[in-house]
């Protein structure tokens, strides 16, 4: 089977998404099937990795989005998609391209819609009005357009399973076990940011409104009013990079942005004490698990999805600094062998095959018997493209989409 995946909204930045389409497409690889994904970027490539075969077309970035861009157009894009006659689609972007699953359906081809975030909870962080009637306007349009939607937590299933949508499923994502593992800790990764005595905190996320990551600096502060000697430590960018650097002048929070070694992500993430995932509209939150198999447990919002994913493994409180200093301090007050244990056991049951299984059978395709060939890249219609081979070049990481 060739299964074609579209995407927007992929930057350096969005490491979940980013994460979730590559392990994806590994995983389609190894199950014989062949991946193609279609992302926007600043011109064409067109290269062969790991995760199979990613194209990407030229787009403009969006105003005031942190670098954003969106497969805008239709024409260049119906062209490709016919030229690459996909068994299969799927699609991680519910606004901009909706419109596939029309294209898919007029030529025989079965689709699919990739739930990545809560629409109502966006609404609300937006501040739009009416949030929930346009969401369910705009979930059932969705719906009715796909063969399935795949959602990966029952809170995000929530807001099309109140619309009775029949052809919902839920396929939980999983966490690169190796990769992220309590034997990262480094001493010497942890005394680069905190003293001996001291509490290391982590937030690693995108810095945007609904990630919430000024309650990660107000939480630190109502540590240390409390005599608590926390630090933060933030590793992450965005367009609220200069807001909470102002916000927190005055405290122990050190900013180490966008980092892009995930082997240095791991080596963070395992030698912090616990780690804030403070976003209210988490649909899955792929940190807070990474950061569970490195045997570090999480304090998470109550209102996200994050409380089912986490398990026993961390503690949900409500979205304030105060609740969640309160929780830091429940799980330090847990013996340290104990809450890296936990933290570890519930990360294992997120592994990737798992997931990739439950990926493949809403696509209602088996794994192939034999392992499919590297495809022939093929030029689409774009204007003087340009062929870009870097085998094993997502080893490392994730693909640098340009």
């Amino acid at each position: 089977m060739r299964i074609v995946r579209l995407a927007n909204f992929v930057t350096v930045h969005t490491g979940g998404l980013r994460t979730t389409l590559r392990e994806l497409g590994k995983g389609y690889q190894r199950a014989g099937h062949e991946a193609v994904l279609i992302v926007p970027g600043r011109q064409f490539k067109d290269r062969q990795l790991r995760q199979g075969r990613v194209i990407t077309l030229p787009s403009a970035p969006i105003p005031r989005t942190g670098g954003h861009r969106v497969l805008a157009g239709r024409r260049e894009l119906t062209k490709l998609l016919d030229s690459l006659k996909p068994d299969r689609i799927e699609v991680s972007d519910r606004t901009t391209l909706r419109w596939t699953g029309t294209w898919a359906r007029q030529r025989g081809v079965r689709s699919m819609m990739v739930s990545h975030e809560s629409l109502a909870g966006l609404l609300g962080v937006w501040g739009m009005p009416k949030r929930d009637a346009l969401a369910d306007r705009l979930n059932r349009r969705t719906a009715e357009a796909f063969d399935t939607i795949v959602c990966t937590t029952a809170f995000a299933a929530a807001e099309f399973r109140r619309l009775g949508v029949p052809n919902l499923v839920e396929v939980p994502l999983g966490v690169d076990l190796d990769m992220f593992h309590p034997s990262r800790l480094d001493i010497a990764v942890r005394s680069r940011y905190a003293r001996p005595e001291e509490l290391l905190i982590v937030y690693a996320s995108r810095l945007s409104a609904a990630k919430r990551p000024e309650l990660a600096v107000d939480t630190v502060a109502a540590l240390r009013n409390g005599k608590v000697p926390a630090v933060l430590v933030v590793a992450g960018d965005g367009t609220r990079r200069a807001a909470l650097a102002y916000r927190a002048a005055r405290l122990p929070v050190r900013f180490a942005g966008h980092i892009a070694d995930r082997k240095a992500v791991a080596a963070l993430l395992a030698s912090a004490d616990v780690v804030v995932a403070p976003g209210p509209v988490e649909t899955f939150g792929l940190s807070a698990l990474e950061a569970l198999a490195c045997g570090t447990p999480v304090v998470v919002d109550e209102q996200s999805a994050l409380p089912e994913v986490i398990g026993e493994a961390g503690v949900a409180v409500a979205g304030t600094a105060d609740a969640f200093a309160d929780g830091v301090s429940q799980l330090m007050a847990r013996p340290r062998d104990e809450r890296r244990a936990t933290a570890r056991a519930r990360a294992e049951q997120f592994g990737w095959s798992r997931s990739v299984a439950g990926f493949l059978q809403a696509h209602d395709v088996e794994p192939a018997e034999e392992p499919v060939a590297a495809p022939t890249l093929i030029r689409p219609a774009v204007p003087r493209p340009r062929l870009v081979r870097e085998p094993g070049a997502d080893e490392a990481g994730a693909p640098r989409y340009a």
